[in-house]
């Protein structure tokens, strides 16, 4: 497991949970090199993709989609104190990663992919619900978008987070997950900043919000690496 998969451009990252065609060609349009993680494979194989890999324990893939991959493409790991999606990370070298298929009717498995985006504060990782997009906020970021985007927030720990340009303004609140939280906010201006004081809260828009979200997360600075990564 320790060949990296190094591309300068995004890779969309394929997961075994409900995924359409246009959610996986949208990512693809913008993260264009495709791996999967485990039975994400089969899930890219149906819409008439091919990934370049299958990462993880292999304990979903259908023989069908092991064979269509060949041995070459497939990297088994059968830690399972770690995802599927935390073994992908591990694996893949790139500058952005767009994750798609990892939601759906499994609330579970939406959860354990949150809390993956938690596990790795420094990769800049973006789950696309297909409705949704998810990440982990960075230290700072700055988004230009129309006014009266929704816009939640959500902590993963008590946490305070400055920001401009949201309808209700989150200075100086202090967030909890058992407290308060931040959803169903939303823009009062063209430009939105957000400053979480930790690499705790996750940041929830619109899917039609991508290409701005890109934008802002190309300057954006990103969390240090976790001790455990080092």
């Amino acid at each position: 497991m320790s060949l990296k998969y190094a591309k300068s451009e995004g890779v969309t990252l394929v997961g075994g949970g409900a995924l359409d065609r246009a959610t996986l060609e949208r990512a693809l349009h913008r993260a264009p090199h495709l791996v999967a993680a485990d039975g994400g494979a089969d899930r890219a194989l149906a819409l008439g993709r091919m990934p370049d890999l299958a990462v993880g324990d292999m304990d979903s893939l259908s023989d069908r989609a092991r064979d269509a991959l060949g041995p070459d493409r497939l990297r088994r790991d059968n830690d399972q104190e770690t995802t599927d999606f935390d073994k992908a990370l591990a694996v893949i070298d790139a500058p952005l990663v767009l994750a798609v298929g990892f939601s759906g009717a499994r609330l579970d498995h939406t959860l354990a992919a949150m809390g993956t985006l938690a596990r790795h504060p420094d990769r800049r990782v973006i789950l696309d619900t297909g409705h949704d997009l998810c990440l982990l906020a960075p230290p700072r970021l700055a988004l230009d978008l129309a006014p009266g985007t929704r816009v939640s927030l959500f902590p993963l720990a008590p946490m305070s987070c400055a920001s401009t340009g949201l309808r209700w303004q989150t200075d100086p609140l202090h967030f909890d997950p058992l407290g308060r939280i931040g959803t169903s906010n939303e823009t009062a201006a063209p430009r939105i900043t957000l400053t979480p004081a930790r690499p705790a809260m996750l940041l929830l828009l619109p899917v039609v919000a991508l290409d701005a979200l890109l934008t802002g997360m190309s300057s954006a600075p990103a969390w240090p690496a976790p001790a455990h990564a080092r």
